[in-house]
């Protein structure tokens, strides 16, 4: 059987990417036409034209990735990972992958992204929630495959690929317990995004089965709603009375949250214990007797790379397939155990 010949195989005969090789043979700019030229020959020589004139259903596509700026500020690296594990399947598909950032104005104004707008992809995943408004009003104008990635979408009809965030917290909250912790805090802007919320949920649920009261001092802001970026100088106001442990909504803040802990006196785990989600953040920096030291952060994950892996099969089969749906597709996840968090005593059992 004969090797199938991808853009991968052409760039690396020419030296140069199969990103420039799909922007060659799809007529994008940024190629020059010399270069083009030979690409163009090559990928003929080795029958990649030919073999894609015969299976035009299996050819190239440009997907695009939109995304809000705020997800991708400095420091908060999970939606780049996501992206880049996307982008490599994309091109073993022979596919090319284009992602626009849409800035809070935009987001505020409903302007169209301009991979959409300008035509430039034949596909496209929302990576991250957006506001409620500015979800319905890409569902309402997008005209080509979309997928939803790490959001639910606007509708039970929407296809989607999202993380157990409310099983996933639940789970989590649970763990503390069994830990031996009975008093527990949240780290988390309600309404800030969906995540967050289902997170907080799932937090509230575990509470309440043991039997627990719901302390607002111990649900602490990590970001600003408006903007939704975790803000380390004016949000993370520790209690005046502190829980033996907090659960916070991501990696990032439970960083952020062990940093403020240190600051004020608290030794993690020893004093309080830290526990994350998304196991992005794999430890965290505290001083102990004046030393820096570094601790393994307990987390949640979420398998990015599955996530990315089934993403890509949706929206390729929705490119192939017009009328394909999936619905919603939801990722499992499970606890990492690591140094943040100690046992305090025997398990707290549900009431």
């Amino acid at each position: 059987m004969a090797k199938t010949v991808r853009l991968s195989d052409i760039g690396k005969r020419l030296d140069v990417s199969a990103v420039t090789v799909s922007k060659a043979l799809s007529g994008q700019k940024g190629v020059s036409e010399e270069m083009r030229q030979k690409i163009i020959k090559l990928a003929d020589e080795l029958g990649y034209l030919k073999k894609a004139k015969e299976e035009d259903t299996k050819r190239s596509y440009n997907i695009g990735v939109i995304v809000a700026e705020r997800y991708l500020a400095e420091g908060e690296s999970f939606y780049w990972k996501l992206y880049q594990e996307m982008s490599q399947r994309a091109i073993a598909s022979d596919c090319f992958m284009i992602i626009e950032t849409v800035k809070h104005n935009d987001e505020k104004e409903n302007v169209f992204p301009k991979i959409l707008s300008e035509k430039k992809v034949d596909g496209v995943i929302i990576v991250g929630a957006f506001k409620t408004a500015y979800s319905r009003f890409l569902a309402r104008n997008i005209q080509i495959p979309f997928l939803y990635l790490d959001t639910p979408g606007t509708a039970d009809s929407c296809d989607s690929v999202v993380s157990n965030n409310m099983m996933g917290s639940y789970h989590m909250t649970n763990y503390l317990f069994e830990m031996g912790h009975s008093s527990i805090g949240f780290v988390g802007t309600r309404l800030a995004t969906t995540s967050i919320d289902e997170r907080f949920l799932g937090y509230i649920r575990s509470m309440m089965e043991h039997g627990m009261e719901i302390r607002e001092d111990w649900i602490i802001d990590d970001r600003d709603r408006e903007y939704g970026k975790v803000d380390v100088k004016n949000k993370f106001v520790l209690p005046e009375e502190m829980p033996s442990a907090f659960f916070c909504n991501c990696d990032i803040s439970a960083y952020v949250l062990a940093r403020k802990l240190d600051e004020a006196g608290y030794s993690v785990p020893d004093d309080i214990s830290v526990a994350g989600f998304d196991n992005y953040v794999n430890r965290i920096d505290i001083y102990v007797s004046e030393k820096l030291e570094s601790k393994g952060l307990t987390t949640y994950e979420i398998n990015i790379k599955e996530m990315a892996r089934r993403a890509m099969h949706i929206i390729l089969h929705k490119l192939d397939n017009a009328s394909y749906t999936t619905g919603m597709f939801v990722m499992p996840g499970r606890i990492i155990e690591r140094g943040s968090v100690k046992r305090t005593g025997p398990e707290v059992p549900f009431i």
